[in-house]
């Protein structure tokens, strides 16, 4: 059976022309096809095998990759805010510095993900596969470590993440490990810091207040 791509770059970027925001690309075999720098803003990729794919800074804003096979794929510095992920195969994909701003990953597959830099500010990550994840390469918010908490099924790993004046307060951190963490000017008031690892950890101007430790 042929893996051979249904379209080449040049075909697709003649669709974008004529598309008006509204390409369709859905269930179509894309492996390994060059889409890097194109703007996919909007288009629907549900389905789609983009296994290998070089989307590296592809403008996938609010596209539509529900249950898209996306292993391997290089999506490095790539625009993926409020873009629907869900159920997506992201394993061992490289998003590297991507924006994932608003975008939904429930139930996607991010095992083995590069994920240095991404921005996943407002993500919905719920119920997502995180094996194999360095959490300590992303920006992390306050919101981003409750939807973590919520779907970790052990200890939060947070060695040596720059928490640098985030709100942990009242937070369950039971089990984490924040060793070589910086929390510098963090706020842990309350925070629930029962067996969790803080060797090396910066606490500097950190709020601690009510903190069970």
């Amino acid at each position: 059976m042929s893996n051979e791509p249904d379209l080449t770059r040049e075909e697709i970027i003649k669709l974008i022309a004529v598309a008006n925001n509204q390409l369709v690309l859905s269930g179509l075999n894309l492996n390994s096809v060059d889409l890097s720098d194109l703007n996919l803003r909007g288009a629907d990729l549900r389905d789609t095998n983009l296994t290998n794919a070089d989307l590296t800074k592809a403008d996938l804003t609010n596209a539509n990759l529900t249950d898209a096979n996306l292993t391997d794929a290089n999506l490095t510095d790539a625009n993926l805010s409020g873009a629907n992920l869900s159920g997506a195969n992201l394993t061992n994909a490289k998003l590297s510095g991507a924006k994932l701003s608003g975008a939904n990953l429930t139930n996607a597959k991010l095992s083995g993900a590069k994920l240095s830099g991404a921005k996943l500010r407002e993500a919905n990550i719920r119920e997502a596969n995180l094996t194999g994840v360095d959490l300590s390469i992303l920006y992390l918010t306050r919101s981003d470590i409750i939807k973590l908490i919520a779907v970790a099924t052990k200890p939060l790993d947070l060695t040596g993440e720059n928490l640098t004046g985030v709100d942990l307060s009242y937070l369950n951190l039971t089990g984490a490990n924040l060793t070589n963490a910086n929390l510098t000017g963090a706020n842990l008031r309350g925070a629930d810091l029962t067996d969790a690892s803080l060797g090396g950890a910066n606490l500097s101007g950190a709020n601690l207040e009510g903190a069970i430790r």
